[in-house]
């Protein structure tokens, strides 16, 4: 995701830094994405506002920012890999909103995995721990169970506190790894 977004500031003229600072560290830019996670403002509102802290048009922003951003094929074929051996695999994602651009479609989650919790659906996002409760139970599985990965440190403490294994994800290879070590009869 981050050079992603620095991809995009270079192309649209700005600092490659400028995007990431809007939307991650500005205490405006934060709200917003919390806002928009939680689904209490819609994707098009956060386009006008995150365009308007950074002076630039808004139109379709999230398409935009995000035009570069490609899944991670290792750790497709892994989650595949392990869903493949009858264990089931969830999805629960800090939403981007879902429309007018779908940041979610090149991944086809709906086929990819068995549950799917999108924050802005539920009005709760990570680490709100409801989130996590919520996933369990559509999952229909207790924490110790289960295996949670995710990218950002803060998000994995309420899976802990659940009983999850968890793992952060910081590098491709080193989280199919991980994952191999902790599910070892997966391909």
């Amino acid at each position: 995701m981050d050079e992603t977004a620095r991809h995009f500031a270079r192309e649209i003229g700005l600092p490659d830094d400028a995007y990431l600072h809007a939307v991650a560290l500005h205490p405006t830019g934060r709200r917003l994405y919390a806002q928009l996670e939680r689904g209490d403002i819609s994707q098009e509102k956060w386009n006008a506002s995150i365009a308007a802290l950074l002076g630039i048009d808004g139109t379709n922003l999230m398409g935009r920012a995000l035009a570069t951003l490609r899944p991670e094929e290792t750790v497709i074929a892994a989650a595949a890999a392990i869903r493949a051996t009858g264990i089931r695999t969830a999805i629960l994602s800090n939403s981007m909103g879902l429309s007018p651009h779908n940041p979610y479609e090149p991944w086809a989650l709906e086929t990819a995995h068995d549950v799917m919790v999108f924050s802005e659906q539920h009005r709760l996002r990570k680490p709100e721990p409801e989130i996590y409760e919520l996933i369990l139970a559509l999952l229909g599985l207790p924490g110790p169970e289960c295996i949670f990965v995710d990218d950002n440190p803060a998000n994995l403490a309420p899976a802990q506190q659940l009983g999850m294994t968890t793992i952060h994800a910081t590098d491709p290879a080193l989280t199919v790894s991980r994952l191999r070590q902790l599910i070892p009869h997966q391909q």
